[in-house]
């Protein structure tokens, strides 16, 4: 890679290629062949390094990872829902196949962040990584399933939360066995802070809702939902300006324990590919789950009733799995090598950017430009999980230190929620 790229430098930085100056004596020698001959080989040349590069990259992203094996998926769904029609096998082949494109999309994402620093870097994981979430809501929401929807994103909260941060502390906790890892633990206490914030903003609509205390039946929680929705964004801007500028150096990575050849090691690392490179990676990739989001949502019903599974179970345990399978893949590989902060960064982050921007709120205010009344009374048994799962989180970061025991307490929560959600039947939808 260094090669090429000192190869790419000295091709742009040879004055007699590619200078204008360079260009008008050639157009205006007296030697110059009528035919244009001169000016052939560099347009050959512009043209295999454009085919070189992609060529290139497409070996990096698509053939370099086993888990794109599973790409063929997602062809197989648009094939057997156009001719075959069943809505189980559509379902099980969309899921399959949008797997390594979350994971494809957290790859780019993670080259992305090479140029960008750990505190940017992570807060990109942690966008692109809930694009997947993003783009099946905005889907349910345009089909009306505002239950998938509410059921869909909070599943990806629980999911980042435990099953995420829990692997991520669990493999960093069995590589590094001997001794604790560290992260900010100040970050980590303003995170735990929006995300009671979040708590706060399901729980009282939720409340009104079964107290029956609404001053006006039917209005008041949804006119609640949406102001509350307003002040989360308004909150989640002022967390950004905190993050990103007034307290930058709040967010500085924690390496404690290591030498300096351990962390000269971890700063020399070198992105695959380029920044233009990446950033067109995560257009194409966002555009091919679009795709098969498509399809995953109109066959949610059809799965739920042909396997016998409740769709609350769907929505907030398969869907989120798959989509926060970027998020689960980068977590646990900056464990790995000991980049705990960049590990909470997306797990964590992600989860305050879903509850307070990502897409709770965000969800509110498309619903009422759409005119579809997605408030955000979640329904008591879902909000009880996410309250829960907040308060066990947030009491586990408080000593700013992780091993393999904390990991594994928040992967055996999780299949706590799992299990209740298994048995829960959802009073909306009956099923």
């Amino acid at each position: 890679m260094g090669i090429i790229r000192h190869r790419m430098e000295n091709d742009f930085e040879d004055e007699s290629h590619f200078s204008p100056i360079s260009l008008v004596r050639r157009t205006h020698s007296p030697d110059r062949s009528q035919d244009g001959s001169f000016s052939e080989p560099h347009q050959e040349h512009g043209t295999n390094f454009l085919k070189s590069t992609v060529f290139r990259s497409c070996g990096i992203v698509i053939l370099k990872a086993k888990i794109n094996l599973m790409l063929p998926f997602g062809p197989a769904a648009i094939l057997v829902h156009k001719f075959y029609g069943h809505e189980g096998l559509v379902f099980i082949l969309s899921l399959l196949g949008i797997i390594p494109l979350a994971e494809r999309l957290g790859y780019a994402t993670e080259q992305l962040a090479f140029f960008t620093g750990a505190t940017v870097g992570g807060l990109l994981n942690a966008t692109f990584g809930n694009a997947t979430e993003l783009i099946i809501s905005i889907f349910a929401l345009k089909s009306g399933m505002i239950r998938v929807v509410q059921q869909s994103l909070l599943g990806s909260i629980l999911s980042n939360m435990l099953l995420v941060l829990g692997c991520a502390f669990f493999c960093g906790g069995i590589v590094f066995f001997k001794k604790e890892q560290s992260f900010n633990k100040a970050a980590a206490v303003v995170n735990s802070g929006l995300l009671l914030m979040a708590v706060m903003g399901l729980l009282f609509p939720a409340v009104l809702h079964y107290t029956h205390s609404e001053a006006q039946y039917g209005k008041s929680e949804l006119a609640l939902s949406r102001f509350s929705s307003c002040i989360m964004l308004l909150a989640y801007g002022c967390y950004l300006v905190f993050q990103l500028k007034s307290h930058k150096s709040l967010y500085d990575p924690v390496r404690e324990g290591a030498s300096e050849s351990e962390a000269s090691s971890l700063d020399e690392e070198a992105p695959d590919i380029s920044k233009w490179e990446a950033i067109s990676w995560l257009a194409v990739l966002t555009a091919c789950i679009s795709v098969l989001s498509e399809y995953l949502v109109d066959a949610i019903q059809g799965a739920s009733v042909s396997w016998g599974i409740p769709v609350s179970f769907i929505s907030v345990i398969l869907l989120p799995i798959v989509g926060n399978a970027a998020e689960h893949a980068s977590a646990i590989m900056f464990a790995m090598k000991d980049k705990l902060d960049i590990s909470l960064g997306v797990a964590i982050g992600s989860s305050t950017q879903i509850s307070m921007f990502g897409y709770i709120p965000f969800c509110v205010v498309v619903g009422w430009i759409l005119g579809c009344p997605m408030d955000l009374n979640f329904q008591l048994f879902e909000t009880a999980a996410l309250f829960t799962t907040v308060l066990v989180v947030a009491i586990l970061l408080q000593e700013g230190t992780s091993n393999y025991f904390k990991g594994l307490m928040l992967i055996l929560c999780y299949l706590i929620v799992a299990a209740s959600f298994y048995v829960h039947v959802d009073p909306e939808l009956g099923v």
